[in-house]
């Protein structure tokens, strides 16, 4: 019997190895120490599996990619967004069905009555892309204020609220700015005490122009001659509620605990009341900042990409499994080694949840 379980022991040791080479493998295939690169979590009941990190976060210091490495999240930031909307709400400072008029009487009447929060939390509002807003000769970065100033006077939608789905920045950011009306705070100010501080998000921070970011990578993008070269800012990369925070493999696997642990508020039974199932997609819906499927066994699958002029992010937690993986890389449009990364669990059946990322990138398009 000890014999057997030996053996037991050691085939497990061995297995655990070989996931480990094999991710290695992944990473090494993908990045050089000399060059920008990623850092990649896995954990599985709990216990991480695998963190490592290759590359530099920042080229001119040469400062090497770590765990405490703070990257741009890019859309991977709309979940916090989402959690302090969550939060207010427990607080019954707001409601889901309140609507836009409510916070900015000078929306447009039309518009403003019929977009309601939980249409913001689930890209269903029809709102308008700020991007195609902003005027050619924007001298500054705009804000998420700004954004509001873009949208308040536009009388139509896309479509009617909650008829469809969009993906929407502009719906994050005037959800920033709810945020700030209903809690008397700045935005920064808010999650930094009701979420990166509670959960010891000590290295977090929200971009905010002239302010340090410890640990900071900076982007990088490759070229059509296939160079690196540096692309850290755009005139979009002000805006807080879509994109804005900075963060590391050691605090993201702190959010994912408390995700797993419901320490904030228990995510599940939010997405059985603000949920939009995707038209034309089979088990993919999107509430909350997050993409969201039910697997065979019903698992909740969260996951969510994050893409910017200089970072490439990939997040999937399954909170029942305790599991999640992790990708973070300063170069752009670089998805592929998580891909990778993702084929190999499921492999050795670390992650048995089929998700088509690719195809959320195409709806976040």
């Amino acid at each position: 019997m000890l014999k057997f379980l030996f053996l037991i022991f050691i085939c497990s040791q061995s297995y655990g190895q070989n996931i480990v080479q094999q991710l290695d493998s992944v990473m090494r295939k993908n990045f050089a120490d000399n060059k920008p690169g990623a850092a990649l979590l896995v954990v599985k009941n709990g216990k991480v599996s695998y963190k490592k990190s290759v590359g530099l976060a920042n080229a001119d210091t040469q400062e090497k990619i770590s765990a405490a490495t703070n990257f741009r999240m890019a859309s991977v930031s709309k979940q916090f967004t989402a959690m302090c909307i969550m939060l207010l709400v427990q607080q019954h400072k707001i409601s889901y069905e309140d609507n836009l008029l409510k916070f900015f009487p000078n929306w447009n009447k039309k518009v403003g009555s019929s977009i309601k929060i939980k249409h913001l939390l689930t890209h269903s509002s029809g709102i308008w892309d700020y991007e195609i807003l902003i005027p050619e000769n924007q001298p500054i970065q705009i804000s998420d204020a700004g954004v509001v100033k873009l949208l308040l006077k536009k009388d139509s939608t896309y479509f009617k609220p909650g008829a469809a789905f969009q993906y929407s920045n502009s719906g994050f950011c005037v959800l920033e700015q709810i945020i700030e009306k209903a809690s008397g705070l700045k935005y920064v100010q808010f999650i930094e005490q009701h979420i990166f501080k509670p959960l010891r998000m000590n290295n977090t921070r929200i971009y905010e122009e002239g302010k340090l970011i410890p640990n900071r990578a900076m982007g990088f993008a490759i070229n059509q001659n296939n160079e690196i070269i540096p692309s850290d800012q755009s005139i979009t990369s002000a805006t807080k509620g879509d994109g804005c925070v900075y963060t590391s493999l050691n605090d993201y696997q702190k959010w994912t605990s408390a995700l797993v642990s419901n320490k904030l508020i228990n995510i599940r039974n939010q997405l059985k009341r603000i949920n939009h199932a995707i038209e034309g997609t089979v088990n993919i819906h999107y509430g909350l900042g997050w993409f969201n499927s039910i697997g065979a066994k019903n698992t909740l699958a969260l996951y969510h990409t994050g893409s910017t002029c200089g970072f490439s992010n990939a997040v999937k937690i399954i909170p029942e499994n305790q599991f999640c993986i992790v990708f973070f890389s300063n170069i752009a449009d670089n998805l592929k080694p998580f891909y990778q990364a993702e084929a190999l669990l499921k492999k050795y059946n670390i992650d048995d949840c089929e998700i088509d990322f690719k195809k959320t990138i195409d709806l976040t398009r």
